[in-house]
């Protein structure tokens, strides 16, 4: 795997690039790193080319001197691929990242093969989530990102899943705790102001899996399957929290890989 830093218009963007083959882009959720795909890499780079950003403020990447909103970060991704001279890719979002997917989706559909939300949905923030993203920038300010990830990475993995998933409880909390207090302020703010983009999974007309855990305490299948269309295929992922990357890696992989073959 290969480890790259690249200067974009206004920030440095790290990334894994990895394999050969169609490009697929694989995008973390908040306070996450390329380094929550590291279970399925080795795999999917075995017939595709696969690019994994750290987000900006996450990971190893810089803050942007502008701001976080999710068309910005659609913005900062094309950026990227025109650097890589990439014409097309498919693109799966985790949480977060499937956030950035749909605003990439509406605001460059011609640059894609398909996409992929992965724990994550189309709906907006609800009333109640609102205050949730208010009170954790809150506490992000009084207290530092550490306090924040401790309290956050247990709720993203299913219950019966903390104790043997242990070191993957730990490696999340790690990961978390080296995001940027710009970086986690700032993606919580674009969290809370994102639109409803159903209609982006309506009108696409190309291919789209969506991908739920069955145990997700943060977003319930439901909530992820929320369009149903031909075009659309959808995925239940056994015995998974919020973290399937982590939880259940052999079937998330199974999943993405019939997802590139149809």
């Amino acid at each position: 795997m290969g480890q790259h830093q690249i200067e974009l218009s206004n920030l440095t963007l790290a990334y894994e690039d990895s394999g050969q083959g169609e490009a697929i882009v694989l995008l973390h959720g908040f306070c996450g790193s390329h380094e929550y795909w590291d279970k399925l890499i080795p795999a999917l780079s075995e017939n595709n080319r696969v690019i994994v950003p750290d987000l900006p403020g996450h990971g190893d990447s810089t803050f942007p001197k502008g701001n976080y909103e999710m068309e910005y970060m659609a913005d900062t991704l094309v950026e990227l691929l025109d650097k890589l001279e990439l014409e097309k890719v498919t693109l799966f979002g985790h949480s977060l990242g499937g956030y950035i997917t749909l605003a990439f989706a509406e605001k460059y559909e011609e640059r894609l093969n398909g996409f992929s939300l992965i724990h994550s949905t189309a709906h907006p923030d609800s009333d109640e989530a609102k205050e949730g993203r208010d009170a954790s920038i809150a506490k992000v300010k009084s207290e530092g990102v550490p306090a924040l990830i401790e309290g956050l990475i247990p709720k993203l993995f299913a219950p019966e899943n903390l104790e043997t998933h242990a070191e993957d409880v730990e490696k999340a909390k790690e990961i978390g705790k080296a995001t940027t207090e710009e970086g986690a302020i700032g993606m919580l703010k674009a969290m809370k102001n994102r639109p409803d983009r159903n209609h982006v999974i309506k009108n696409s007309k190309l291919p789209a899996l969506l991908i739920a855990g069955e145990k997700d305490q943060v977003i319930p299948p439901e909530k992820t399957f929320s369009v149903h269309k031909e075009t659309i295929s959808q995925a239940l992922i056994k015995g998974a929290g919020h973290m399937s990357m982590m939880e259940k890696p052999d079937l998330l992989i199974s999943e993405i890989q019939d997802f590139l073959k149809s």
